[in-house]
């Protein structure tokens, strides 16, 4: 799941991207909504967490921008210092999907995603199935004819999306785009071993299939 979090205090926004990166989640952060918007332009995200009150471009028009995309829009996940009925009234009826008021509880910021996340109308079942394989996101519970697997979350979350685009195939730079974020190489290795090791643990026959100069895909 790739996750934008726009919030203007740095440390906060470092705060909550490393707890959703230890979710599963891929997330970039922009500290002001002219970034933000830059970002969204070149990256689908499936949620965007934003914070109202933002330099460059204020929370509401980048809200209303986000909003106003016919096809494949984020969700909004509207964040303010304010928590009184008028300010969510005011921060839904702008088009924003969920309101959450500062201070948060993290745990609920992260059911909060999951849940938009799957009101998304391009959302996938909650359980993902390939032959003998589930995947549940909800749970984060992966078994392979009935035997639960242990999964590091950077292998659950490749074969999250291999599952998603199954039939299809989705290159190492795609794998690198929806797993990790702006800030990994793409001229590592990185998704090879994780390949591998998702593979090892999936054991035989074999889930996941390569096709040089394609990409990978689930059988």
């Amino acid at each position: 799941m790739r996750i934008l979090v726009v919030e203007d205090a740095p440390a906060l926004a470092e705060v909550v991207a490393e707890g959703l990166r230890d979710q599963g989640m891929a997330v970039d952060v922009a500290l002001d909504g002219l970034d933000a918007a830059a970002k969204l332009d070149h990256t689908a995200y499936e949620v965007v967490v934003l914070d109202r009150d933002l330099p460059g471009l204020h929370g509401d028009t980048l809200c209303q921008m986000i909003t106003a995309r016919a096809e494949g829009r984020a969700m909004v996940l509207m964040l303010t210092a304010s928590g009184t009925a008028d300010d969510r009234v005011s921060g839904l009826t702008l088009g924003a999907d969920d309101y959450l008021a500062k201070p948060f509880h993290f745990p609920e910021l992260v059911l909060r995603i999951r849940a938009l996340a799957r009101r998304r109308p391009t959302a996938r079942p909650r359980v993902l199935t390939a032959g003998a394989l589930t995947l549940d996101p909800t749970t984060r519970v992966v078994t392979r004819a009935g035997v639960p697997l242990n999964l590091s979350v950077k292998e659950f979350a490749v074969l999250e999306a291999l599952l998603r685009a199954a039939p299809g195939y989705l290159s190492a730079e795609a794998l690198l785009e929806q797993v990790w974020d702006e800030n990994a190489d793409p001229f590592t290795n990185t998704v090879t071993v994780t390949v591998g090791r998702l593979r090892r643990k999936l054991g035989d026959p074999q889930v996941i299939v390569t096709t040089p100069g394609v990409g990978y895909r689930v059988t």
